[in-house]
């Protein structure tokens, strides 16, 4: 069974590099290339998965990373050592120059405006001091839905047909939102779900959020991730 989904919300495979080494807390001048390329595959993996349609961009960093990988298991000889290019060393320039530009948008609030009002009228929840300030990307969202597909209940190979679909898990959601301030992450998933319902319920959360109808915010990275309901815009 396939859902394709295409989503606007995607960051770039830089992003996914960036997510990478601040989750597993790594020196971005010393990037452990096996490490980061097995993990980058395993979120393209997770993206296939999930039949969603994914960039050209990050296949072609996919081939980058291979190449990096193969050209660090080349021998080196002791007399060429000294004048021996790091093979990451132009990903590496890559990666702070894009880190300097990412944290330098930060400063920039003018989206903030503009976005109010883009999808189906409506508008982002008012968050007090008590919620969660930082916003959550499609990696953090990945890592969550990692940890919840590798509960799943083994469903039997005889039920192959289509019990679940995007529009019954949407308002499924969102039936679980009413009337309150947010829900956990977590709490979307039923227990012993199977890993067909997971997918489908997952599918349906990134479009409520690509339509604007949601939105996922988390304290700090890495951590507990909430979800709202955006309020309507009845002007």
């Amino acid at each position: 069974m396939e859902y394709g989904i295409k989503l606007d919300i995607f960051e770039g495979p830089m992003d996914l590099l960036l997510h990478l080494i601040q989750k597993n807390d790594l020196d971005i001048y010393d990037i452990p290339i096996s490490k980061i390329t097995s993990e980058y595959l395993a979120y393209l993996n997770i993206l296939k998965q999930l039949n969603l349609e994914v960039a050209g961009d990050f296949l072609v960093m996919a081939s980058t990373l291979m190449r990096i990988k193969s050209k660090m298991l080349l021998p080196v000889h002791a007399e060429d050592e000294e004048e021996a290019i790091d093979p990451r060393d132009e990903l590496i320039k890559r990666l702070i120059e894009y880190k300097k530009f990412k944290e330098a948008s930060k400063t920039l609030k003018g989206n903030l405006e503009e976005q109010k009002n883009v999808f189906y009228r409506t508008t982002p929840p008012e968050f007090t001091d008590e919620d969660f300030g930082v916003n959550v990307t499609l990696f953090d969202l990945l890592d969550a839905f990692k940890t919840v597909l590798s509960k799943a209940k083994k469903a039997s190979k005889e039920i192959i047909k289509d019990e679940y679909t995007i529009e019954e898990k949407i308002r499924t959601i969102l039936s679980v939102l009413e009337g309150k301030n947010y829900i956990s992450f977590y709490s979307i998933f039923a227990e012993n779900e199977t890993r067909l319902s997971i997918i489908v319920t997952f599918l349906a959360l990134l479009e409520l959020i690509k339509i604007g109808q949601i939105y996922v915010r988390q304290d700090k990275h890495f951590k507990e991730i909430r979800v709202y309901k955006s309020r309507m815009n009845n002007e």
